[in-house]
């Protein structure tokens, strides 16, 4: 009988221990899963921070980033533990555009020579590799190229031109990298915002006599704004710009400028 007690609590005990084991996997899941969630409510702060610090009007402090570059590790490896699967569509998306963009910076710091940044993002790579198809870029636990990110997630599944506003490849004629992170409750105002300010800037596109004179990215993408500049251009543009398409009207003709691929450094 004795034998027989002693059993039946080694049976109790071995339930016990599996419910206890079987709580603490699934409190341990739930704590990665609201990691997972909450992710884009931290705001994205610790990239926000190095972005205020080192990015002012467009142009990036590369040597300051250099001196927090394990400020932006820690950020990137937030990326890389973070499930964007797990996230609302637009926190999702303005995790990969952010993401893009800080890992942009980090191959420009990966690359220094003497202590310095290269003189463009296109020194970077070999012979037959580009900078956009290395693959480094860590996030939700896979590796990506920035070309993954972009042409094979970003574009595809978001299908919003005005995405080629918000991603920076690290040159001047880029649109320019903002001083705070992309945010999944503001990001359709952010969106519009940087897209306006991009077709506002003269150094980037503008009206001369009845020609409209846009960036390339338009020619290279030209099927995400359905091969019509000038129709993108009427939807966003405001002000001057504006008043001069409905002035042209449908006579209006489109150039392209050729892209200037120095670094965007301060």
């Amino acid at each position: 009988m004795y034998s027989l007690r002693l059993n039946k609590k080694e049976r109790s005990s071995k339930k016990m221990f599996k419910k206890s084991v079987l709580t603490g996997a699934l409190a341990l899941f739930g704590m990665f899963a609201c990691v997972s969630m909450t992710f884009a409510a931290n705001d994205h702060a610790l990239w926000g921070t190095l972005l205020d610090k080192y990015v002012k009007g467009g142009a990036v402090d590369y040597q300051g980033f250099k001196t927090d570059e394990g400020e932006l590790d820690r950020y990137l490896a937030t990326l890389a533990r973070t499930d964007p699967d797990a996230l609302p569509s637009s926190d999702q998306l303005a995790l990969y555009i952010n993401g893009y963009n800080a890992y942009t910076v980090k191959l420009i710091l990966k690359n220094f020579t003497d202590g310095k940044p290269v003189q463009s993002i296109r020194k970077i790579g070999g012979l037959f590799t580009s900078p956009w198809s290395i693959s480094f870029a860590e996030i939700g636990g896979k590796i990506h190229t920035l070309d993954e990110i972009e042409h094979e997630i970003i574009r595809p599944r978001f299908q919003d031109p005005r995405i080629h506003f918000v991603v920076n490849c690290a040159s001047q004629s880029c649109p320019p990298l903002i001083s705070m992170p992309y945010l999944g409750e503001t990001l359709d105002a952010q969106l519009d915002s940087s897209t306006r300010n991009f077709l506002a800037d003269k150094e980037h596109n503008y009206i001369d006599s009845d020609t409209l004179y846009v960036s390339s990215i338009f020619k290279w993408y030209g099927e995400d704004f359905n091969d019509d500049a000038a129709a993108f251009f009427l939807k966003y543009a405001e002000g001057e710009t504006l008043a001069e398409l409905r002035r042209i009207g449908p006579d209006i003709r489109v150039k392209y400028l050729d892209y200037d691929w120095s670094l965007n450094i301060k």
